[in-house]
């Protein structure tokens, strides 16, 4: 009989031992092992989306604060009961800003009246306010009449205020220190100007700026004097597009000696040069009559070429403009239109951002 060889465990009966070799690894595992390190998931904690209604009150305020006026009341106090709270009290309406409100205007939201409620709302203590295109002499008094802690003033473009609405709201005004006014239409007289610097004594920047300068032919010191005389403790002084002469800088130079900065761009009717130009140089920020006007909110520039009186509209002159044979005149044959677009080739609209 034939007898079998055992390769392996020679003598059977003898159990074999086992020997543990550590397994090498094949170019296969090795790659599968480095896919799985490249795709290893990584664990992390569950992001909870964030309650706005859980932040602090007070940064809530801070950010409602961030807005303007306007927004505040037609939208933000609308979100929830406890942003229509923090939207009610008064130190949110310290500083009102009252910004483009002609897109409200004919619509259900009367500008006036939100005017009227941002001012109740701050209960007396306003610090500061910016009305736009809405502002007349009876918003002014109620202003005035509502509050008298106010420091800063700003009209844009409000053509409704006259002379006699300013003088009866600076009356109301002892502690205003900045009032600024830039407007097309109006032209403060000597009493207006008079009435700012008595009844506001704390004045330190007053701006006084004019959206369309005129051609450079009318010179009038009227304003520069009536500044000189009872603005002394003036800081800022802006005079865009003003009709001041050399003698009426030369006042304000003499009795505003505090001045820290002056802008006088579109007053072309003022030559720095001598000892007036050495004087104006020594103040700190001094913006001369040809500089830039890009930071500037609304400038209609003209073309400047021909005689004043042919070139400008008569219903643009204020009557002290026009010279003695000029005379006024209304041609019922010619329509507004008409007589309006005869002058467009000659002015450019330039619209600068606030």
């Amino acid at each position: 009989m034939q007898k079998f060889k055992f390769r392996d465990n020679p003598n059977p009966k003898v159990p074999q031992k086992k020997v543990w070799k550590k397994k090498e690894p094949t170019p296969s595992s090795s790659s599968s092992t480095s896919s799985k390190k490249q795709t290893k998931k990584v664990w992390r904690k569950k992001e909870i989306p964030r309650n706005w209604l859980d932040l602090p009150r007070d940064v809530t305020e801070s950010i409602l604060q961030r807005l303007g006026s306007v927004e505040i009341l037609k939208t933000a106090e609308k979100v929830c009961t406890l942003w229509r709270n923090i939207c009610k009290e008064p130190s949110m309406w310290r500083d009102i800003n009252m910004i483009n409100l002609y897109y409200w205007e004919g619509g259900s939201s009367d500008p006036l009246k939100m005017c009227h409620n941002a001012v109740d709302r701050s209960c007396g203590q306003l610090r500061a306010i910016n009305i736009e295109y809405v502002a007349n002499d009876e918003l002014l008094n109620y202003i005035a009449q509502s509050s008298s802690q106010l420091r800063r003033l700003r009209l844009f473009d409000c053509y409704e205020i006259t002379d006699e609405g300013l003088i009866e709201m600076v009356e109301k005004l002892p502690l205003l220190e900045e009032l600024d006014i830039t407007i097309s239409t109006l032209s403060l007289s000597e009493e207006t100007i008079e009435a700012v610097g008595r009844h506001c004594p704390h004045l330190k920047s007053f701006k006084w700026n004019h959206e369309e300068y005129r051609f450079p032919h009318i010179q009038c010191d009227e304003e520069a004097v009536a500044i000189a005389k009872n603005m002394p403790e003036l800081r800022h002084l802006q005079l865009v597009g003003n009709r001041l002469t050399n003698d009426g800088l030369q006042a304000i130079l003499d009795n505003c000696p505090h001045l820290e900065s002056l802008d006088l761009r579109k007053c072309f009717n003022v030559t720095l040069s001598g000892d007036l130009g050495r004087r104006c140089a020594r103040i700190k920020n001094l913006q001369l009559p040809n500089d830039s006007t890009n930071d500037s909110v609304f400038i209609v520039e003209t073309s400047g070429n021909g005689s004043f009186e042919e070139d400008l509209p008569f219903w643009m002159l204020d009557a002290d403009d026009l010279s003695d044979d000029y005379e006024y005149y209304y041609d019922s044959d010619i329509s507004y239109d008409d007589y309006f677009s005869k002058y467009n080739e000659d002015w450019e609209y330039i619209v600068r951002p606030f």
